[in-house]
């Protein structure tokens, strides 16, 4: 089966591939150079509306599988990912012009090792001992499927998104209908055909592509949808809240970033280089764990500066498909505007643009870079902390550089914006990494690393950066809900308690 195949369309409802019933076709484009690699017409809300239906109607039978019987179809569902790997990592560079590297490297091992994850996590719920809490009673917890997730993933990592959501949701026995982002849905597609593949029963696992604005608020506000679960901006995840709010769904939100990156004056310096280049521009930068703000104490700042600013100049962009590629465009022309908007206020209030600063001309393989939405990697010094190039989240390649004096200064910083999804602490002491950990607010910090993730530990954020975690056991607790049971143990019509109701009768 060819699941990177939509003739029939880019919508997938009760185990079908079918084209959406709105009027207009969508593009979705490759970044790298304005081409099209798949037309589709969008989701309507009538779409929308077929899926939950569906979803609904799966949702008795796969709930009341066995753990066990939806583990092995997690099993299926990973090998089969494997043997479509190269598939699933070309469709992925394609629509979003990430390097094929990261695709092949990151992307498609990471949701299959997810994958493999969630297939032993569905035979682990857990719950309390049951036991005599009360001398007259057994009691003991049910965890259970909450029931239909509607569930947004973004467009910045589609396939691994897509599989965030979709597999601890089933792994617990609910139900799915998943909306990614309309620029980039195909990789998502094909994860809920390949769950098909596996054995998930039609109706299970659905995907609609349609817009944020119809589709996506009709599934959040649609009254058969028991859970919502979101990725992507803040002021996006606001909205979602509120409609949601309306039919008291439960909400889980993994929101915007703005890492710091904070490097004390006893760090090794080669390292913070290194890593602060590659964990800000992983995927182009757009990465809401991405570092964006790097504090470093006053004695190693000046070379900081100068070792990150020599190493993006050796950073290859060009085309995405090429290995040797390091940086792809960014995901759309409109993106890399907006980043460009970021950079160009940032000159105007009196920051340096020590080095990029604009959209570049040729790749390293003779690519034509205007042709494609890239963007060169960009370091900023000068800005001030309460500035919008070190408050607001840009993601892209752009990493503004601040100093700092003291490590009250330095943590004080990282913590001085809305944001508290990830950081980074570089020191060889361990007394200043434990106080780190302890005092950035923050859902991660990393120690002399930043950006590696593993499915067996949580992600998600503190503050403005939302609730809930994505990926471990911990984020079974999202998609369950927990029953009390309790059986009397005595036997007895007529308890103690009961007076308090019928006073001394007897």
């Amino acid at each position: 089966m060819d699941l990177s195949s939509f003739e029939d369309g880019a919508q997938y409802i009760d185990g079908k591939l079918t084209g959406g019933s709105g009027f207009e076709p969508f593009d979705v484009v490759n970044p790298a150079d304005g081409s099209t690699v798949q037309r589709v017409r969008l989701a309507s809300t009538e779409d929308v509306d077929a899926a939950v239906a569906a979803a609904r109607t799966a949702l008795p039978g796969w709930s009341r599988a066995t753990p066990g019987e939806r583990s092995e179809v997690l099993l299926r569902l990973s090998a089969i990912l494997t043997e479509h790997a190269e598939d699933f990592a070309a469709v992925e560079t394609a629509q979003t012009g990430k390097p094929i590297r990261l695709s092949t490297e990151f992307d498609v091992p990471g949701t299959i090792d997810n994958t493999a994850f969630f297939a032993g996590a569905a035979r682990n719920l857990e719950g309390k001992a049951a036991g005599e809490y009360s001398a007259d009673h057994t009691s003991y917890v049910r965890r259970e499927a909450i029931g239909v997730v509607g569930s947004i993933s973004p467009w910045n990592y589609p396939l691994q998104m897509a599989a965030w959501k979709i597999l601890p949701a089933i792994a617990a026995g609910n139900t799915i209908v998943l909306k990614p982002a309309e620029l980039t849905p195909l990789t998502s597609v094909m994860f809920a055909r390949a769950c098909t593949l596996a054995g998930v029963p039609d109706g299970v696992v659905n995907v609609i592509t349609g817009a944020g604005r119809s589709a996506g608020e009709h599934l959040v506000g649609h009254p058969d949808v028991a859970m919502v679960s979101f990725t992507g901006s803040t002021p996006v995840g606001k909205r979602v809240a509120e409609v949601a709010t309306a039919t008291v769904k439960r909400t889980h939100l993994e929101l915007g970033g703005k890492a710091p990156f904070v490097v004390f004056d006893d760090a090794d310096l080669d390292a913070a280089v290194h890593g602060a280049v590659a964990a800000s521009l992983i995927n182009s930068g757009q990465d809401c764990t991405a570092a964006t703000r790097a504090y470093v104490q006053r004695p190693l700042y000046d070379a900081f500066v100068a070792g990150v600013a020599e190493l993006y100049a050796s950073v290859r962009l060009g085309d995405p498909r090429n290995p040797r590629t390091d940086l792809g465009p960014l995901v759309s022309y409109t993106h890399r505007d907006r980043v460009a908007g970021f950079v160009e206020r940032a000159r105007g209030y009196g920051a340096t643009v020590v080095t990029g600063g604009a959209t570049g001309s040729t790749g390293h393989d003779g690519t034509d870079l205007t042709r494609g939405a890239y963007y060169l990697p960009t370091l900023i010094t000068g800005a001030a902390q309460d500035s919008e190039v070190v408050q607001g989240e840009i993601f892209g390649p752009v990493l503004v550089v601040l100093p700092f004096d003291s490590d009250d200064e330095g943590l004080r910083l990282a913590n001085d914006t809305p944001y508290g999804l990830a950081a980074s602490a570089w020191t060889r002491d361990v007394h200043r990494s434990l106080r780190a950990t302890r005092e950035i607010a923050a859902g991660c910090v990393w120690v002399n690393d930043h950006i590696p993730i593993i499915s067996e530990m949580p992600h998600g954020g503190y503050k403005s950066s939302g609730y809930g975690k994505d990926m471990s056991q911990y984020s079974m607790d999202e998609y369950t809900q927990l029953k009390h049971v309790m059986f009397d143990t005595t036997a007895v019509a007529r308890k103690d308690w009961h007076r308090t109701v019928f006073g001394d009768r007897g």
